[in-house]
């Protein structure tokens, strides 16, 4: 990464740090345009009580600050802002636990809207995995259940005579999507980029759907060893490609859905267990992996098929990084997670 090349002296930092109370184990960055530097955090504790926090980053200073703090029921399993690049809806932040809960931010402080649970015979629920928000409909989102289901919601997000924009949402649809847990779900862009996803889950597939059509989806790939697939990211330029990986694998896999079942590229230089995976939001053949051996390594991925032996960039930070994420509004921000900090990275 550039964070690592020689810069002239004039030139901003090309690292900032922030250090959470907590271990981090969910982050995004927030899509408004008026909010360039600000990303929601969530807390890894093993008790009940959880935390959020909304820092952002004072361009005068260098220094992050926490903008607002708010409980949170078990660790956030995914946290993700309202990918409204205009800024037309309320400024919204969703989360997933035991439930899909969507959260107002305002300057103070921080609201929940709603609170969606997909079982609607019991209070009980089955904890969820991930989820992802559509990018072409924000009144769209998508989770996934380690009781094997996939659930799509439409929020609505509607003027109301004497308060403004009351926020609720309904089951649009529920599906069985794999024989076992479901690990992670991503809305692709083709095809209008409203109706297709994909899901992986612990029986090692990686599962593509159409709303339009969900009397039958496609295998996209099988891991040959049956091991869990936890996460999945379509290519942000070209929907043709999407990445996976598995349990405690040391590789990141490239897959081609006009080529099922074979992996068109493997990404295995770390040298411990990949936790996140990132498309550049802005190039369709680079992407970034991170992993347990503290490094996060960008590759260049358009010689595909041929073999791609080495990343472009390498980043090693001070712990074993769980989570990455690409600033979709400022593609020259990389954020990484470790331990208790935050560090965002220009590429």
């Amino acid at each position: 990464m550039s964070a690592l090349q020689p810069q002239p002296p004039a030139k901003r930092k090309e690292i900032y740090k922030y250090e959470a109370p907590w271990t981090v184990y969910s982050m995004n960055w927030s899509i408004r345009p008026d909010k360039r530097f600000r990303l929601a955090l969530g807390s890894f504790v093993e008790e009940y009580n959880n935390k959020v926090q909304i820092v952002s980053l004072d361009e005068e200073t260098s220094d992050f600050t926490s903008k607002s703090t708010f409980d949170h029921p078990y660790p956030t399993t995914k946290i993700m802002w309202i990918p409204d690049t205009k800024g037309v809806f309320p400024d919204l932040l969703a989360t997933s636990g035991d439930y899909l809960r969507v959260w107002r931010v305002g300057d103070v402080d921080t609201k929940l809207e709603c609170l969606l649970n997909n079982n609607k015979n019991s209070d009980f629920c089955a904890p969820l995995t991930s989820f992802d928000w559509n990018e072409v409909d924000p009144n769209l989102l998508g989770t996934s259940s380690i009781d094997t289901t996939c659930t799509i919601w439409g929020l609505e997000t509607g003027q109301v005579l004497g308060r403004v924009n009351v926020v609720s949402g309904h089951v649009k649809t529920q599906l069985i999507a794999h024989d076992k847990e479901v690990y992670d779900i991503a809305f692709s862009r083709a095809g209008g980029g409203r109706d297709m996803f994909a899901s992986v889950g612990a029986d090692g597939s990686v599962r593509m759907f159409d709303l339009r059509h969900l009397e039958h989806s496609t295998i996209i790939y099988e891991d040959p060893q049956h091991h869990p697939l936890l996460r999945l990211g379509w290519n942000k330029q070209d929907p043709n490609y999407l990445a996976t990986m598995a349990m405690d694998a040391m590789e990141v896999i490239i897959l081609d859905v006009r080529v099922p079942c074979t992996p068109v590229a493997r990404l295995n230089n770390h040298r411990a267990c990949v936790n996140g995976i990132a498309w550049a939001p802005h190039s369709s053949c680079h992407i970034c992996t991170a992993a347990d051996d503290h490094q996060a390594l960008i590759w260049d991925i358009q010689s595909m098929p041929r073999a791609i032996e080495d990343p472009i960039l390498a980043y090693t930070a001070a712990g074993e990084i769980n989570q990455i994420q690409w600033s979709s509004t400022q593609p020259d921000w990389i954020s990484i997670c470790y331990n208790n900090c935050m560090e965002i990275l220009r590429v």
